[in-house]
């Protein structure tokens, strides 16, 4: 069910959530945070995807702003979805044009879940510095995405100068089955015999470089990135050794094949992460993610990102 009002307020939303949650059409019970999403008025269908499909694990109210023309008349417009065009939420879509169109506490303030923690997502380009912002400062948790943005290595660079406890990144998230079965590789290897480490993977791919600098960080050893076609993600990772190299490579399948030399090769399952696994995941934990900071601050400059920056030259 869809409840459309018209250049209307917050406090009238709040109000006819109210009214809808006493006939019994919404029910807050069980709900265990708010995921205020910040977006464009194009971006709101395809968050809303992610976010629905995620609140199934995480029943949750979610609040979108959908950012209009900051030069057009002040203007505040709602959707109220409940039902089946909700998932496990109730959603509640503002359309902001005028100053409205600067998501201020003001705008979501009367919405929040009382007593329950806050979520604050940008699908698309975020600030240069989230938890400083207005929804940021509200935030128990901030997540951002940089593969929104055209320039990998810039984008990475932001997010490590703005970086903050409470900050992450699904183009981090996206690497968790990744950095799983290279952490299970690592655990059966000496360390001190890796030589040095190559990251097969698109250039304009933030999870390519992100995964460049989690090995630089976890092993202390020269990791370079070899990059593949734009828009294909990561290929492969190789260890080199010197009783023989060891390679995890995936091509477009979710099927990946592990090399090392004296065993057979072994096919391991490694799909590629949508956006509402990524958001789910983030949605599980709401502690600091300080493994992500440390690999902003000490892995990420000592990455070899010579083949990245001439790409984006």
């Amino acid at each position: 069910m869809k409840i459309r009002m018209e250049d209307t307020t917050t406090s009238e939303v709040a109000k006819r959530i109210t009214r809808l949650r006493e006939a019994g059409g919404v029910v807050t019970l069980g709900r265990v945070l708010t995921l205020v999403i910040s977006t464009d008025l194009d971006g709101v269908e395809k968050a809303l995807d992610a976010a629905n499909a995620a609140s199934l694990e995480h029943p949750c109210r979610i609040i979108v702003l959908a950012l209009g023309d900051r030069t057009a008349q002040n203007r505040l417009d709602a959707e109220i979805r409940v039902g089946g065009d909700a998932g496990a939420s109730d959603v509640v879509v503002l359309a902001c044009h005028g100053a409205n169109a600067e998501p201020t506490e003001a705008l979501v303030s009367a919405l929040l879940l009382p007593d329950a923690p806050i979520v604050v997502w940008w699908p698309g380009v975020a600030p240069h510095v989230p938890s400083e912002t207005p929804l940021g400062r509200l935030a128990h948790r901030r997540i951002t995405d940089t593969a929104a943005s055209p320039y990998a290595e810039r984008a990475l660079w932001a997010r490590r100068d703005g970086h903050r406890a409470g900050d992450t990144d699904l183009a981090w998230t996206r690497l968790t089955l990744w950095r799983n079965q290279l952490a299970a590789i690592l655990d059966d290897q000496d360390p001190r015999e890796i030589r040095s480490v190559t990251v097969d993977g698109a250039p304009d791919s933030p999870s390519t470089l992100l995964l460049a600098a989690w090995l630089t960080q976890a092993l202390r050893v020269p990791v370079t990135i070899a990059h593949t076609k734009r828009g294909h993600g990561i290929r492969a990772v190789r260890l080199r050794r010197h009783r023989g190299d060891i390679v995890l490579s995936r091509s477009q399948s979710a099927v990946a094949r592990l090399y090392q030399a004296g065993r057979p090769v072994q096919r391991i399952s490694l799909p590629r992460r949508t956006d509402q696994d990524c958001l789910a995941e983030e949605l599980r934990r709401l502690d600091p993610d300080e493994i992500l900071g440390r690999v902003l601050s000490e892995g990420l400059p000592r990455t070899d990102l010579e083949a990245v920056q001439a790409s984006e030259r």
